[in-house]
């Protein structure tokens, strides 16, 4: 018998963010002065009135096991949410709640895809999707985008990588990690091409309240009765109520898709923390007030960094229109010397500058962007003023 490991789980590649941020963490534990722009999550606390309903729902005794697919409540609020905010109308039988987006983002790969299945993957990505479309046996087709356009890909910029294997799309508007916004438009013509052509759209939403510029959120679902019948709505809470711990995530689609997703998650983890769901319920109905409020501040710090980020020469940045990330272009320091160091990539720019500079940033390469470098302003303006300075001292020294 052999004692070998899953050959499947070797080929996952480990995170990059995750990698920046334990280095990052390391240096900080030895007392070196870190500034990381690695955040994947608001930097600000959870309101108090879903820290209340969860301590609520303790005092109540909702502490046992509830449905597979989340509590009845719940998915009664989601139902309500997708109405007033997406103009989409489902009922509790076609949501399920998952431990997070990002499960049910996998959960929703695990009832759809079958080994040899392409899924389109519009780049640059959110570095997980190219790895969780392997591990449910896919085969994942970056869609390259262009900077100039703001990584913006229209249906025909798709067509040419549809092929008859071609088993669904992951679509994320507000982007992660260059905070572009899929315009009504563009996300229009992407329906009528997955109508036409016949594959899934996987819509992962989860920064929807963060758009600036007066932009409006558009869900792909929302272009008739036939792409709703082919698409997967993925959000959750951490975002936009500030709950990343909590790991509350929930998709609409399909009765007979969230039927194998809750099947799937029977086996896999089961259902969410019982007294989150309950908090989360309670913020379905409230906190409009705390979201803009969160929203206005990310505003504010994202024209701080991006008017920053322009006073460094050699580094060209998009302006992102949601989220909290930029993407900065750094090939013209690719190639250059530090210290004897040759800087081979955006992995080697990331890791001298952390080095040198104690600056954290998350390498490109996993997003499909290796000459870029992605920044979060999810963190003071304070630190976004002193590490923009640090990146712009650190490029004056490259030589």
């Amino acid at each position: 018998m052999s004692l070998s490991l899953s050959q499947r789980c070797l080929k996952i590649s480990p995170s990059a963010t995750l990698a920046i941020d334990a280095k990052a963490k390391a240096l900080i534990a030895a007392g070196e002065d870190v500034i990381s722009f690695g955040a994947g999550e608001p930097d600000f606390d959870t309101p108090e009135y879903i820290i209340s309903a969860a301590k609520e729902a303790m005092d109540l005794g909702m502490t046992r096991y509830t449905a597979v697919a989340g509590t009845m409540e719940l998915r009664q609020e989601i139902c309500k949410k997708l109405h007033r905010d997406n103009d989409l109308n489902y009922d509790p039988s076609e949501v399920i709640v998952c431990n997070g987006a990002k499960q049910a983002l996998f959960n929703a790969l695990s009832a759809i895809i079958n080994p040899g299945d392409e899924v389109l993957l519009p780049v640059p990505c959110w570095l997980s999707y190219p790895e969780m479309v392997s591990m449910t046996g896919g085969v994942p087709v970056m869609v390259p985008g262009n900077e100039e356009d703001g990584f913006l890909l229209t249906a025909e910029r798709i067509r040419p990588y549809v092929t008859e294997n071609t088993k669904a799309m992951m679509l994320n508007s507000p982007n992660n990690p260059n905070g572009t916004v899929w315009n009504r438009e563009v996300l229009a013509g992407i329906a009528e091409l997955a109508v036409e052509k016949g594959f899934y759209i996987i819509s992962d939403e989860i920064y929807e309240k963060l758009i600036y510029d007066g932009l409006e959120h558009v869900s792909v679902a929302q272009f008739g009765d036939a792409i709703k019948a082919q698409t997967i709505v993925v959000n959750g809470m951490s975002k936009a109520f500030a709950m990343t711990g909590w790991r509350i995530g929930y998709a609409a689609g399909p009765r007979s898709i969230i039927k194998c997703m809750t099947a799937f998650q029977s086996h896999s983890t089961s259902a969410p923390n019982t007294m989150a769901q309950h908090a989360a319920a309670v913020a379905l109905t409230n906190g409009e007030i705390q979201i803009e409020e969160m929203r206005k501040e990310f505003d504010a710090r994202r024209r701080l960094m991006y008017n920053c980020l322009k006073k460094i020469d050699g580094i060209s940045v998009h302006m992102p229109q949601g989220a909290f990330y930029m993407m900065l272009n750094i090939s013209n320091w690719i190639g250059k010397t530090f210290n004897g160091l040759t800087i081979a990539n955006a992995l080697g720019f990331a890791e001298l500058l952390l080095l040198e500079d104690k600056v954290a940033v998350v390498p490109g390469g996993a997003f499909g962007a290796p000459e870029h470098v992605r920044v979060s302003y999810a963190t003071s303006r304070e630190k976004i003023v002193a590490g923009i300075e640090r990146i712009g001292e650190f490029c004056r020294r490259l030589k």
